[in-house]
C-alpha cells in the first residue's frame, strides 16, 4: 500500500517543493508515496473565503477558525483512514527519529500547517491532533516544518534509500547516537590526513573506532541523547508500541 501524505495549507503550491527532487522525488514518481495538498481556503463558506478571525480575549494577530479547519481535516482524514492528524506547532513534542519511524511504518499522515497566531484550541481537542514541533524556533507557518517531517519519513519507506544499512548507521539511527565522522579521497588534504585506522583494511577495528567516535560525539555534543542511550543500554526504558500522542484523525 502506498504511503500517503495529506497536507492542509493555505499555500498548496509549496508542495511537493523540494520533495519532488532527489530520492523523495524519484520515490514519488515511482509511486512509493503520494502527496495531496488541500487548500484550506476551499473549505471556507463565505464569499471572501475567510479562514481566520480576531482572538477572544484580545491580543495581536489572527486565529484560524475551528469550523473551517474541521471541515478541511474531515476531508483529508477521509482519504487516508487511520493516519494521525498532525498539527505542527512550537507547543508540540519535538520531532525525533523514533517518532519518524512510527509515522513511516503507518499508512501515512495528515499534516495541518498553521498560519497567523495559530489555530483555535477547540479543533485541536475535537480532532485529537498530535502536536509536533520541528524545533525550538518560530516559523512563518507550518509548511517548512511539514517538508522536514515528510522528508524524514519518506526516506525510511521501503525501496527509497539505496542501502538499507545507511538508515541505521546515520545520526539518530537505531541506537540514538550521533554519526561518526566521514572521510574520502584525497587521503591528505591541506595537511590534514585521514585517520590511519580507516586506511588499515581491518574492518573490525574500523567498526570499533567509528563506534567510539559516535559515542564521544553524542556524549559531548548532545548529553540528552547520551543519557537516553545509557538508560536504554541499562534496560531502564521500556519499549513502547508508539511514540505518538493523540488520536487518529476522525473522518
Amino acid at each position: 500500500m502506498t504511503w500517503q501524505a495529506g497536507i492542509l495549507t493555505l499555500f498548496p503550491d509549496m508542495f511537493p517543493g523540494p520533495l519532488g527532487l532527489s530520492l523523495a522525488g524519484r520515490a514519488l514518481r515511482e509511486g512509493r508515496w503520494a502527496i495531496d495538498a488541500l487548500d484550506i481556503r476551499s473549505f471556507a463558506t463565505d464569499k471572501h473565503r475567510t479562514v481566520d478571525d480576531t482572538p477572544f480575549g484580545g491580543g495581536a494577530g489572527m486565529v484560524m477558525r475551528p469550523d473551517v479547519l474541521d471541515a478541511a481535516c474531515g476531508a483529508a482524514a477521509g482519504k487516508i483512514p487511520g493516519a494521525p492528524l498532525i498539527y505542527l506547532t512550537p507547543r508540540g513534542r519535538v520531532l525525533d527519529q523514533g517518532m519518524v519511524r512510527d509515522l513511516a511504518s503507518g499508512p501515512g499522515v495528515v499534516v495541518l500547517c498553521g498560519r497567523y497566531e495559530g489555530i483555535d484550541q477547540r479543533v485541536i481537542e475535537a480532532r485529537g491532533m498530535v502536536e509536533i514541533s520541528a524545533g525550538d524556533v518560530v516559523l512563518s507557518g507550518g509548511e517548512v516544518a511539514a517538508l522536514l517531517l515528510l522528508d524524514a519519513c519518506v526516506r525510511l519507506l521501503p525501496g527509497v534509500m539505496g542501502a538499507a544499512a545507511s538508515a541505521e548507521e546515520e545520526s539518530h539511527g537505531a541506537e540514538g547516537l550521533l554519526e561518526y565522522p566521514h572521510y574520502t579521497r584525497p587521503a591528505d588534504w591541506q595537511g590534514r590526513a585521514v585517520p590511519e585506522i580507516l586506511l588499515s583494511g581491518h574492518h573490525a577495528e574500523v567498526a570499533r573506532w567509528r563506534r567510539a567516535q559516535a559515542e564521544a560525539a553524542t556524549r559531548t555534543r548532545r548529553p540528552d541523547l547520551w543519557d537516553a542511550f545509557l538508560r536504554r543500554k541499562a534496560g531502564a526504558v521500556e519499549t513502547k508500541p508508539s511514540r505518538l500522542d493523540g488520536q487518529p484523525a476522525a473522518a
